[in-house]
Parts: C-alpha cells; structure tokens; sequence
C-alpha cells in the first residue's frame, strides 16, 4: 500500500482553498533527505524562498517533534509547528499567519535506488485565495524547486 498523507480534518484537500502536490524520485538515501529536512537552519543556504528561520527551543537549528518555529516564506513571515515526526519517514507541519492557514507534509518512502519524495500543501485563509487566484503555479513551482535542491543537498551529504 503507497503511504498517504494523515491530514487533520480540517486541512483535508477537499477542506482547502489549496491544494498543491509536489514528488521526485531521490538517488539519495531516506536518512540523507531527512538529515537535510529536519536541519531548517540550513534551508535558506539551499531553498530560495526561505528565510530567517528560527527553531524555538533548538539552538541547532534541527526540527523535532513538536517544535516551534518561525520563518519567511513566499514573503510571508510565518509561525509553523512540526504536527508529525516520525524519523527518516514522514513530517508535517501546521502555520499561520494574518490571513493563511497552512498545512505541510512530507513523504518520505524507500526505494532500490534511493528514495521517493512526496510533498503536500494544503491552506485557507483569504491571503492564501488570493494568492493562487493571481499566481496559480508559484506554489508548486517552489515546491518543485525545494525538492530538487533537497535531492541535490542529501546526495552531497552522502559523500562527505
């Protein structure tokens, strides 16, 4: 059975303004792509659309289950707590902000040349409505963009 998504009832796609999917195929191993994800201190040394982070009660910087963070993204500052962790795997996270409401998992699954990346948004809140009424295909741009950088960072993490 593929894994799916746990979406808490109210961010369900069909509950949401929002729905973006994103997947990529990684010849990177499960722990190198979650070494790299969970290290949100880093994001904005490889992902473009993200800026000062900072984990609360983390003063390395790594995601953990439940924690707190605030960041700038899609230039909106945002407060985002990790929902789901569960090692190598899965993460999601929830977030707000005036106006937006956001829900962000990630699938992490084994295959015989490394793995496979799955990344779901879904939000409400009228920024949000707006926001992919005037740019439909930006979420899911960047989001393919943070994938790819994300293949391309675990991979160097493995040859050091």
């Amino acid at each position: 059975m593929t894994p799916t998504i746990n979406w808490p009832e109210r961010y369900r796609p069909e509950n949401c303004a929002v729905h973006v999917v994103n997947e990529l195929a990684m010849d990177a191993s499960p722990a190198a792509v979650w070494d790299c994800l969970v290290q949100a201190s880093e994001w904005p040394q490889w992902y473009p659309n993200a800026a000062n982070i900072v984990v609360k009660d983390a003063p390395d910087g790594r995601l953990t289950d439940g924690a707190r963070f605030r960041w700038k993204t899609f230039g909106v500052t945002i407060n985002t707590t990790v929902e789901e962790f569960i090692p190598n795997e899965r993460i999601a996270w929830s977030a707000n902000a005036f106006g937006i409401d956001v829900y962000h998992a990630w699938l992490i699954t084994a295959t015989p040349q490394g793995c496979h990346v799955l990344t779901e948004e879904t939000q409400n809140g009228f920024l949000a409505r707006i926001g992919h009424m005037m740019r439909p295909r930006k979420m899911h741009k960047f989001h393919q963009v943070w994938l790819e950088n994300l293949r391309t960072r675990a991979r160097q993490r493995e040859r050091q």
